[in-house]
């Protein structure tokens, strides 16, 4: 045994904080009356409501605490179904540890703070399902939330902006086949500016496939339809 260091047997003489992960669920949607200088979609965050003792609703990310022997991606995927209903498997990726002793009032609990991007065809039912109790709001300026919910989100946003910078729609927010200008438009929502369309095509077009099919059912000109490299 390392000197210094507390037999195995010993772990339960140390206090141990309760484990919680808490999800940043993340889609685009449209903007209601942009401005001409805005994006036409706009990046949200999903939020659950919680009722007080005093009758009064808060909004807090969904989450869980870890059970005994889970993997943090199961309490993710678990929390998402039994809180929101949302079963289809999302790409997640852990974006810090919260761990202010002091940062939830019920006691010592750590965060392992997730960020989930889902399309919004996957979110909206459960948002329609729940009653009120959940809602989509704009991930960009949320409402007062519990804990460190803020904060979450905040560090979920800039996760996210992160991996669309230079490469095309990387947490599938999309379908498999898209327009040039949906993929613009889903890029725009994230990273909050309108981006210049030669610009997009040229950082874009060599990571993505041409189909053999046009858009169909827009305005103009049929447009070609592109798939990911594999």
């Amino acid at each position: 045994m390392v000197p210094g260091t507390a037999p195995t047997s010993d772990l339960l003489a140390f206090p141990r904080p309760s484990v919680a992960v808490d999800t940043a669920v993340l889609t685009v949607a449209p903007r209601a009356d942009p401005a001409a200088d805005q994006p036409v979609l706009q990046l949200q965050v999903l939020l659950v409501r919680r009722d007080g003792a005093d009758g009064r609703a808060t909004w807090s990310l969904p989450g869980t605490f870890l059970h005994e022997r889970e993997r943090l991606q199961d309490a993710v995927m678990r929390s998402l179904a039994t809180k929101v209903g949302i079963r289809q498997r999302a790409r997640t990726t852990e974006i810090g540890v919260f761990d202010d002793p002091y940062r939830d009032d019920r006691g010592w609990v750590l965060s392992a703070a997730h960020l989930a991007a889902l399309p919004l065809e996957a979110v909206l039912p459960a948002v329609e399902a729940s009653d009120g109790g959940l809602r989509l709001v704009p991930a960009s300026r949320p409402p007062s939330l519990l804990w460190d919910h803020g904060a979450i989100v905040r560090r979920a946003r800039e996760e996210l902006q992160r991996h669309y910078t230079r490469h095309p729609d990387p947490f599938t927010l999309l379908g498999p086949a898209f327009t040039m200008t949906e993929l613009r438009q889903v890029h725009e929502a994230v990273l909050s500016r309108v981006q210049q369309k030669d610009t997009f095509r040229r950082l874009m077009e060599p990571q993505l496939r041409a189909t053999s099919r046009m858009s169909s059912g827009t305005v103009g000109r049929p447009s070609q339809v592109y798939g990911r490299k594999r």
